[in-house]
Order: C-alpha cells, then structure tokens, then sequence
C-alpha cells in the first residue's frame, strides 16, 4: 500500500537541543510557506513546564533553522495565558493581508482559544479570546465565506469532536456547528479529534488533516486522519478517511514525553505536494509530505452519507 504521507529523512528537524536557549522539549509548530523560506512558529515548553511560541525560519524548510533567541510575544501581559500559550495554528487571510494566529491560551482557568494577527512574526496584536475554556485545537479559514470568517474548534467536554464557527470581525464568533465528530468505540479517532493543520482550498472542497485518539491500556495513540468540507457551507462534512493515513511508527514518535503521538499543526502546499510539520512525541518537529491529488482520492474514497 502506498504511503500517502512520507517522513523527511531529516526528521527530527528540531528538537530542544537545536535551541538557542535552554529549553525542555520543543514541537507542535504552525507553519508558512514564505517563498524563499519557510517560517515556523514552534511551541516550546520551557523548563519552568509552561509553554510560548518562538519564531524559526529555513531556506529550505528542512535543514538550517534559524531560531530566534527570544520569544514572539503576543503583546501585553494577558491574565488568560498566565500559564502559556500552546498549539499555534497560522493562516494567511487574503481579505486582510495580515497571518491570523489561533492558539491556545492556557491559565489556571483552563484551554481557551485565542486568535492575533501579525503582518510580519515580530509585531502581533491580540484580538482576545474567541472561546473560553475549555476549548483548544483552533484554525481559521483563509478566506471570508460568504461574507463571515470561520473557525474550527474544539471545546473538551465529555466528547471531543470538531466545530466550527463563523465571525464578522474574528472577535464576536456564533453559529457554532459539529463539523466532524468522533467515531466513538474502536475506531483508530473513536476517542476524541481535534483539528490538524488549517483548512486548505481545493476544488472538491475544504481539506483538513485532523488528529484522532485511541485510548489504549498503555495509552493514548495519536493519529492523523483527513477529511473535506463544503466550499461555501463548511459546517457540510462532505467525506473523511475510514483509516488513519499516519501515525507513529519511528523511535522519535513513539518514546519522549507524550509517546506515540504524531500532531501535526502545520501544513501547506507547494507544487503539488502537501507539507505537514507534525510534534512527534511533544518532544520534537518533524515534517512529512505527500501528493496533493493522491491524499484528495483517499479522501474522497470515503464519502459521508446524510
């Protein structure tokens, strides 16, 4: 069988030893595709167990990282990310010509979802909390949708399934609606799924690389699934993969702090191939890529029936 997602012989491309401070693990990066290089927003849990994120920029998006010395700061002090920000997601929104950053903001309250926007990864401003907790795992659209911006999410209640909601201005956000919910049993996602990398356009509709959980004796096992949404009704689920395309298999996904997890945050197009930068273990970076017209065909080999 063919495999649709193939590991860079690079991996791990970053891990906390590369970093130019000292640091307990590094992983779970948001990704854009700059042109002449590749910037990634990495999620590094400092020594102190909170998390921030800091910038890292390749010519190549794969070998060379540049890493800056100190972290972005998202603006003023926040009382809601007292305890870190997480799981950065990056989505460059046409109609404002600026990168929207969704993440998780994380206090003694709990996992909400804050959105920034940035015109340039050194200056950001904070645009407030869309959902408070618990929510996580957030990424906008890039582009408005019948006049509204959309988001996904996914609030941590007794079952975790994916959302979405649309905002006039990415600070008011309502109509929220399940999007992809969890299988529940034995499915390789039946525990709960939570949303990958941001949704990409394409002509059969929106695709997303999204995360599933099975809970095992031993442990969670982290996968990675993918699905397609409506272009003009996203909330549509149109087809998702009955099987799992990834997950881990090397040494560096399965044995760090979170074993057997790959996570991917990430992702872009170049050519005709997807790249994904998926946390291994949330101790690490690693990059994965694949066909573009392959992975859309195993998508949708797998209609969704109303």
């Amino acid at each position: 069988m063919k495999e649709l997602l193939v590991r860079s012989e690079h991996n791990p491309l970053i891990s906390a030893s590369d970093m130019p401070y000292p640091v307990n693990a590094v992983f779970n990066a948001g990704s854009v595709d700059l042109g002449d290089q590749v910037l990634l927003l990495l999620r590094v849990e400092s020594r102190s167990g909170r998390s921030h994120l800091t910038v890292a920029r390749s010519s190549d998006g794969v070998t060379n990282w540049q890493i800056e010395k100190q972290p972005l700061s998202p603006g003023d002090h926040r009382p809601y990310e007292a305890y870190g920000a997480e799981d950065c997601r990056i989505t460059r929104v046409h109609e404002l010509g600026a990168w929207v950053l969704a993440y998780t903001a994380y206090s003694q309250y709990g996992p909400a979802v804050a959105v920034a926007t940035t015109h340039d990864f050194v200056q950001v401003e904070p645009l407030g909390l869309a959902f408070p907790p618990s929510n996580k795992d957030a990424a906008v659209f890039p582009r408005k949708i019948n006049g509204r911006y959309a988001m996904l999410h996914r609030p941590l209640g007794q079952d975790g399934h994916i959302w979405i909601a649309y905002s006039p201005d990415l600070i008011h956000w309502g109509e929220n609606d399940v999007v992809l919910p969890l299988h529940h049993g034995p499915w390789w996602d039946g525990s709960r799924v939570g949303t990958g990398i941001p949704p990409i356009e394409t002509k059969y509709g929106w695709l997303i690389l999204y995360h599933g959980i099975k809970n095992m004796p031993s442990g969670p096992i982290y996968r990675v699934g993918a699905a397609l949404l409506d272009l003009e009704e996203p909330h549509h689920l149109l087809a998702r993969t009955r099987h799992w395309l990834f997950g881990p298999e090397e040494a560096y996904e399965r044995t760090g702090d979170v074993p057997n997890v790959v996570f991917p945050c990430g992702g872009f197009v170049r050519g005709d191939d997807l790249w994904v930068y998926y946390g291994a273990a949330d101790s690490s970076i690693c990059l994965a890529t694949g066909n573009l017209s392959d992975i859309l065909d195993a998508v949708r080999a797998d209609p969704v029936h109303a």
